[in-house]
């Protein structure tokens, strides 16, 4: 009987590994510090000093189609910088951190690998996922993307529709967009949200929207 039990126990965990690995997009989503900035009760700069005034990766987030997600898949994969340490420059002017205090970015890598990387690792290793979603930050160029389209970080007020075409239009897919209020009570351009395959290689259509609540016009705060 003990034998059965065991049997049905490593089942059980076996079952739980492969749903946990098991996602079918991700998110790859990109924020603007001047928003941050502004809906924050403080933010810092990095110990590099201030990032140049550009979206910065915030994640690439393992998702459902059904519209949940998996997270903190294997307490044993934790981040290591050593792995990673061909990316580091690139990290720290792409994927930088204004929380506080001021600090070196690792804690913020160590908290979205644990997170969300380690529910990706059937397709991707620490560093492969890292550099992925690099990659997708030169590919989208979205501030590019933006600015060509007479969309700048000048304070002033844009339509939202304005902005998802813009984007639409350089990505080949419509984004999902999340606002913040400042303490005027504006509603701003906060993060822009993308949907990639399971490889973290290609732009897809969003299987789901992210619920982002933004006014028809929205500030796009200087930074």
């Amino acid at each position: 009987m003990k034998f059965f039990i065991c049997i049905l126990a490593l089942q059980q965990l076996y079952v739980l590994s492969v749903a946990q690995d098991h996602f079918d997009f991700f998110y790859f989503v990109v924020q603007w510090p001047g928003a941050y900035c502004d809906s924050r009760h403080s933010c810092c700069y990095p110990k590099t000093g201030k990032p140049a005034a550009d979206f910065g990766i915030h994640g690439l987030w393992p998702n459902y189609k059904t519209g949940g997600w998996p997270q903190n898949c294997n307490p044993d994969s934790t981040f290591d910088e050593l792995r990673v340490s061909d990316l580091m420059s690139n990290l720290q002017r792409e994927w930088p951190t204004l929380s506080c205090p001021s600090n070196d970015g690792v804690h913020f890598w160590t908290h979205e690998w644990e997170k969300h990387g380690t529910c990706a690792e059937s397709e991707l290793d620490q560093h492969d996922y890292f550099e992925a979603g690099l990659k997708l930050k030169q590919k989208a160029n979205l501030l590019h993307a933006l600015t060509n389209a007479g969309i700048k970080p000048d304070d002033k007020f844009y339509e939202i529709k304005d902005i998802e075409r813009a984007i639409k239009e350089a990505i080949g897919f419509a984004p999902g967009i999340e606002c913040n209020k400042d303490s005027s009570h504006n509603s701003q351009l906060y993060q822009i949200y993308l949907c990639v395959d399971t490889s973290a290689s290609n732009f897809i259509n969003c299987p789901v929207m992210p619920h982002g609540r933004c006014d028809s016009r929205v500030q796009f705060p200087k930074f």
